[in-house]
């Protein structure tokens, strides 16, 4: 398997350390007593709770490697790697929807910590591989599954 280069900021790291930790302890513990329950049951071939259970096991051994391997294979992001003069990882970026005349402000993040909720954009979602590497004043074609946007970049902030 090829690791792929994980992104992040260092906020982004203590969220993964604390869902990784959760998951090792809290989260294991409460599925072993499920299963130790499920098994007080009896008969495992009809017993639902104990297939649950197990389910739920295997999907959080399956995310607790997967949280290992990126936390293996991440590189930080930290402030003194932010610069304002071009967008890039960690830039929280203001922009001119040109057509909507709206202004937005987005962060740019690596796609393991993008959260369109929070505005937190992935550098490899097609606004954030538009905006990287622009600076305060250029104006982007951005290529989206409405067609073609035009960005302009107001502000780029640490």
């Amino acid at each position: 398997m090829i690791n792929k280069e994980i992104i992040l900021t260092p906020e982004g790291v203590a969220k993964l350390e604390q869902e990784l930790n959760f998951l090792r302890t809290v989260k294991r513990r409460e599925i072993a007593e499920r299963i130790k329950q499920a098994i007080a049951f009896g008969d495992l071939s009809e017993n639902s709770e104990y297939d649950e259970a197990k389910n739920e096991q295997a999907f959080t051994e399956g995310r607790i490697v997967t949280l290992e391997n990126m936390l293996r294979n991440v590189r930080v992001i930290d402030d003194e790697d932010i610069s304002t003069d071009k967008v890039g990882i960690g830039c929280t970026v203001k922009i001119l929807d040109i057509e909507l005349d709206e202004v937005l402000e987005y962060t740019i993040v690596g796609s393991a910590e993008a959260d369109p909720g929070q505005n937190k954009i992935s550098n490899e979602s097609p606004v954030g591989r538009a905006l990287i590497g622009q600076q305060a004043g250029s104006i982007v074609d951005v290529n989206v599954p409405d067609g073609i946007i035009q960005l302009k970049i107001l502000e780029i902030n640490k």
